[in-house]
């Protein structure tokens, strides 16, 4: 969960302060605070109250809340949107890691003369050994490996600003910005938290589902502060000159260091996307009865081909980043906003309080405002790379 909320959108968090100065600080505390509610209230949906009013677990995944939610509509309606845009969330993010490996080894290794189509390629054969993933414990090992070179990474370039600390300035900081370059900061601070399709599956494959909410608390507190203390030091140690992403500020030698170790959190961060969205098309495939996995050669059929379509869409897709903020807006803010907080109102609203409804109705309306801000400046940036505008 902690590796979940610390992706590769971090580097950009001091280029995002830089364009939404004090406001920024304030949104990375609000983005930790709304995603650990949204995530709590989807795990809520999965429970319903039995005759002795204990809470019993009634549904499995993000599929069955859906359906339980339309199920006047269409018994399935809600399930297929619900796994239709899970699955091109996670294979976007598949796709992305590949995108960021092939562009991290071209930038380490640049008298190579190797295009980053071709070191994508090349990061593709380490992660072939996926294919055999069976269970969200081998995942969770190697998300904690993950998380120990992101630690590395934050040390890494925190302690160099440490050592630059003669030249920050808190003038440096914005009191007004642009609407627009706002927008954009906004996108990136929330959608580094998002993790909510991952969790009925997490909460499911819990020793203790009991302690599930304190668990979520803690990890957004601690990658609330890990984020709020590297994007500050970053900032005020390169102000304006703050890059997109801020690995490029840092001199030649700790470049390279913190690439390939960026390098090896993309290709371990690579594992529960995939886990989680071979599960969803398996589960669809064999009508839900996936447990034991019945057909291993089937099994393996799944996740090979899914492992090839990633490396195509990241060795073929022109403009691929335009087009993953483009599906991030819609896919991302709907799982992480919209949808948890709708489920709720509909699955609970009997026994919501005044406070907690106008909580999940806020909620929404701020997601569906992110969405519709993110699709508009995704569009436009890509009608600017084709010349539309």
């Amino acid at each position: 969960m902690f590796n979940g909320g610390q992706g590769i959108f971090v580097l950009g968090l001091p280029y995002a302060l830089l364009h939404s100065g004090y406001s920024g600080l304030f949104l990375i505390i609000l983005a930790a605070a709304l995603c650990c509610y949204t995530g709590k209230i989807l795990i809520a949906c999965l429970y319903e109250e039995n005759e002795e009013g204990q809470l019993v677990r009634v549904r499995d995944t993000y599929e069955d809340i859906a359906n339980a939610c339309c199920k006047k509509l269409s018994p399935r309606l809600g399930g297929v949107f619900v796994n239709v845009t899970q699955v091109m969330e996670l294979v976007m993010t598949c796709v992305l890691y590949l995108v960021v490996s092939g562009n991290l080894l071209s930038h380490s290794f640049p008298y190579v003369p190797v295009t980053e189509t071709t070191w994508s390629a090349i990061a593709f054969v380490t992660l072939l050994p996926c294919v055999f993933i069976k269970t969200l414990k081998i995942v969770s090992k190697l998300s904690q490996l993950c998380s120990l070179v992101h630690l590395v990474i934050i040390l890494v370039v925190t302690t160099y600003c440490l050592t630059q600390i003669h030249r920050w300035s808190w003038a440096k900081f914005r009191l007004s910005v642009e609407f627009e370059d706002f927008l954009v900061s906004v996108g990136v601070i929330i959608f580094s938290y998002t993790s909510q399709i991952f969790l009925p599956t997490l909460e499911g494959n819990m020793k203790n589902p009991g302690e599930f909410s304190c668990m979520l608390n803690w990890t957004h507190f601690f990658a609330c502060v890990l984020k709020t203390t590297f994007a500050l030091t970053a900032f005020l140690t390169w102000g304006e000159e703050t890059k997109e992403v801020i690995t490029d500020n840092l001199p030649s030698f700790l470049q390279t260091l913190v690439n390939l170790c960026l390098l090896t959190k993309a290709l371990l961060s690579y594992p529960l996307p995939f886990f989680a969205a071979t599960e969803i098309v398996y589960a669809c495939i064999s009508g839900g009865n996936h447990s034991n996995y019945s057909s291993p050669l089937f099994a393996l059929g799944v996740r090979g081909s899914f492992l090839l379509i990633t490396l195509l869409m990241a060795m073929f897709i022109p403009h691929f980043a335009l087009l993953m903020g483009l599906t991030g807006s819609v896919t991302g803010a709907a799982m992480t906003f919209l949808l948890p907080s709708l489920f709720h109102l509909k699955l609970k609203w009997k026994k919501l309080s005044f406070s907690e409804k106008c909580a999940d109705i806020s909620v929404f309306i701020l997601g569906f405002l992110c969405s519709v801000a993110g699709t508009v400046c995704s569009i436009k940036g890509l009608l600017q790379v084709f010349g539309g505008v």
